[in-house]
């Protein structure tokens, strides 16, 4: 399964490189959620539903608030109004974009 729930590919920006993740996102620093993207196997899906469920919806603004030290896993993401840890791995699955949804600044 290559893209569960992902947005018009019309949306990505141009400096925005295909299949960026949550994961790479750079401390405090806003984007907004493109889609879910599933690279793995397919057992997966139960883990892309919870994203989906826990708010992880394209056009929500996501930041990645924390990181645990010394192996930056997991991550403190805030999505919406809400901060939730995700695996790196999970956190790569959510594809963003750093630019706001409509292009809007």
């Amino acid at each position: 399964m290559e893209a569960v729930f992902a947005m018009d590919a019309d949306a990505r920006p141009a400096t925005q490189a295909p299949g960026t993740g949550l994961a790479d996102l750079p401390l405090r620093t806003d984007a907004w959620v493109q889609g879910l993207g599933m690279e793995a196997a397919a057992q997966d899906g139960d883990l892309l539903l919870r994203l989906l469920e826990i708010g992880f919806l394209p056009g929500e603004r996501v930041r990645v608030v924390a990181r645990a030290f010394p192996g930056g896993d997991p991550l403190a993401v805030r999505v919406g109004r809400s901060t939730f840890a995700l695996r790196r791995r999970e956190a790569a699955l959510v594809r963003i974009s750093t630019t706001p949804p409509g292009g809007a600044a």
